[in-house]
């Protein structure tokens, strides 16, 4: 969480405290800034949530005998899952930091657009040729 804030304090050269009054005070005065405020929130949140998970996998593995049974596993798993959440969040939040990151150069970048004006395809083709329509050919003793 150290080297995030320190990322997000560097990018807007100011103390994150507040860069989150000024977001607070002007929301849509900067979008970036709006987004990495929202969504260091959320990772926050996801970093408490995995520290809880974590002390109490440790309390039942300090208790448990050798094997696991299904409820050390079952915390095992709800470690596993807040990680995955706060890694997916902090992931969010290097994207807004990076200007130059996919999808952030430019309108529709994310989709692969770009703003340049569209040109013709790259090698020259031509239509295929259809086959000739099939001519019907009258059968002697079947009558339509």
């Amino acid at each position: 969480m150290g080297v995030i804030t320190q990322q997000i304090e560097d990018r807007f050269q100011m103390p994150l405290a507040d860069l989150r009054r000024a977001v607070a005070a002007a929301p849509r005065a900067n979008d970036d800034a709006t987004a990495v405020v929202k969504w260091y929130g959320l990772l926050t949140e996801a970093q408490e949530a995995l520290e809880k998970a974590e002390d109490a996998l440790v309390v039942v593995l300090d208790s448990t005998p050798a094997e696991l049974d299904d409820p050390a596993m079952a915390l095992a798993h709800q470690v596993n899952a807040a990680v995955a959440v706060r890694d997916g969040r902090a992931m969010v939040v290097r994207h807004y930091l990076d200007p130059h990151s996919v999808g952030r150069r430019g309108p529709g970048a994310w989709r692969g657009a770009t703003s340049a004006p569209r040109r013709g395809p790259a090698l020259q083709t031509t239509a295929a040729p259809r086959p000739a329509p099939a001519q019907s050919v009258p059968v002697q003793g079947v009558s339509r």
